[in-house]
Parts: C-alpha cells; structure tokens; sequence
C-alpha cells in the first residue's frame, strides 16, 4: 500500500513561484477574505477529519501517533482548537504568524513516523500527505459555502483559491505543488479521492468521533446522532460508503434545505459574526503568542 494518496510529488507552474510561502499576491491584496469565511464549516469537522485520514498515510500516522496531547479522542477540546486555530493562521494570519504557527507543528510532527509494525509508511512531514490535508480543507470549505450560498463571483472565488494555497504552504507543501487553478485541483482531487480507502481499525477510531464518544454521555445522546447525519451529508459518497454509513434521497433533500436556510441566515449576519468561532481562535493565538505560552 501507498502511504500518500499521490505516487510522486508533483511540480506545477502554479501560483508561488518565486514567491515566499503564503504571501499574498498583488492581485488580491484588497481582497478582504474574511467575507468568505464561514464559522459554519464547523459543522464539517468530523467529514474532513474523515477525508484526510481516508489517506492510508494520513489515517495510520493519526491512529498511531505518539503525541498523546493531540490525540482527538482523548482531548477533543484542545485538539479542535489546534485544528482551527491553524485554519485561522493559514487563511487570516500574517506571514510571522505562519511561521511561528508552522514551527510549533513541526514539533509534534517530528514524533508522527511509521514504525516496522506500521501497515503502511508514512511521515507526518511527507508533502504528499501535508498536501491532501489541505486539499480536503480547501474542498470540505468550498463545498459547504457552495451548498449553503451558491457560487460566487469567478474572480473572487480565484483569488480565494491561490490563496487557499497556505493551506499546504503553512505546513510543508511547497508553493509549485499546489495545484496550479481549480480545474487542475479538481483533477487531482478525483484522482486522489479515488484512491482513498479506511481499513477497520480507522473506521473504528472515526467512528468514535462522529458519535462524539470522546464527550460526556449527554452530549453523546444530545449531539450524536445529528452529528452523524450531517457528517454523512457532507463527505462524497465514496468515502461515505466507506464508513457504511446510510443515505437516502429524503436525507439528501433536508439536508439541501437546512444548509439552504443557514445559508440565508449566514448572508445577513455582520462579518464578525459570520467569521466566528474562526475569528475568536485567530485572536487566542495572537494573545498565546504575546504571552510566549504554548501554540500547540
């Protein structure tokens, strides 16, 4: 088995060259991309968690890490805020702040490697692994704020994806490995997507987060089972027949309809608002950062 879902790396004359990781090109500097970010793509954490680790590499690394502080299952609050505070840095931050953040992950990441007993090879600072993570960022975000609010403008929306590059480029990935425009990243999507797979003791371990059993039994019976529908609506049908997971046309028409209505709803609402609980991760950081206390 492959560790990472792309063979090779892959150079592509895309956005970056010549230029320093994240910054943002001339182009779109008046751009404030705070307009389209959502704080409802919370509600695709677990779908995204399940897309990277549907990567061979990217599951096993995760299931067999050593840094217990990270580990999801057992510290579910300090893991969400590490996962989204890095999503506000890579899209909102400074440059310093992208770095400083990069350098606390690469602290934990230098525990993540595969050992003899490992099923599969893999390296937390793999670029091929680093790079469907961010892709899954980049399509699980995309996806959501399309459902919920229709296609945006093309310019606005090419900008946001030479952008989205710090997704990858926060961490390792390179500037040239991100796909060059979004037809090149569809392609590499479907390529890569279709190679995913979750072997049991994965599905296990992402069973347990989609039903929230890392949580105090009555979130558990209030959260889990609306957890799991929306879960389930979120992740492309190949990966959720991987977690056998059901669903039906009626459950596709709701589920059409509530992201419909909390797209509405999202419209309206003061930028502030609509950027939270993005917003508020992005302010901690900065304060943890002031104060020298850990980023990770």
């Amino acid at each position: 088995m492959t560790s990472s879902p792309a063979e090779e790396p892959t150079s592509r004359s895309g956005i970056g060259n010549g230029r320093r990781p994240g910054t943002i090109p001339a182009d779109d500097q008046e751009i404030d991309f705070r307009k389209y970010i959502d704080g409802a793509a919370v509600l695709g954490a677990a779908a995204n968690v399940i897309m990277q680790l549907a990567s061979p590499g990217v599951g096993y690394g995760v299931l067999e890490s050593p840094v217990d502080s990270g580990n999801l299952t057992k510290h579910p609050v300090k893991r969400t805020r590490t996962t989204l505070t890095y999503l506000a840095v890579a899209m909102l931050g400074t440059e310093p702040e992208r770095i400083a953040y990069r350098r606390a992950v690469d602290t934990s990441h230098r525990q993540v490697r595969s050992t003899a007993q490992s099923p599969v090879r893999y390296n937390a600072f793999d670029r091929n692994l680093q790079l469907w993570v961010a892709a899954c960022l980049y399509w699980g975000a995309r996806d959501l704020r399309d459902r919920m609010r229709g296609a945006i403008d093309p310019e606005i929306q090419a900008a946001i994806y030479r952008n989205s590059a710090r997704l990858g480029t926060t961490l390792q990935v390179p500037p040239d490995m991100w796909p060059a425009d979004e037809d090149a990243f569809d392609r590499y999507w479907a390529e890569n997507l279709a190679r995913t797979k979750i072997d049991p003791p994965v599905r296990e371990m992402l069973d347990e987060i989609v039903d929230l059993r890392m949580f105090p039994r009555p979130v558990q019976l209030l959260g889990a089972r609306f957890n799991r529908w929306v879960t389930a609506g979120l992740l492309p049908p190949h990966l959720r027949e991987e977690m056998r997971m059901r669903w039906s046309d009626r459950d596709e028409r709701r589920f059409a309809r509530m992201l419909r209505v909390l797209g509405r709803v999202s419209s309206v609402l003061p930028t502030a608002l609509r950027c939270f609980p993005i917003n508020a991760y992005l302010l901690d950081f900065r304060i943890r950062r002031k104060l020298g206390m850990k980023l990770v």
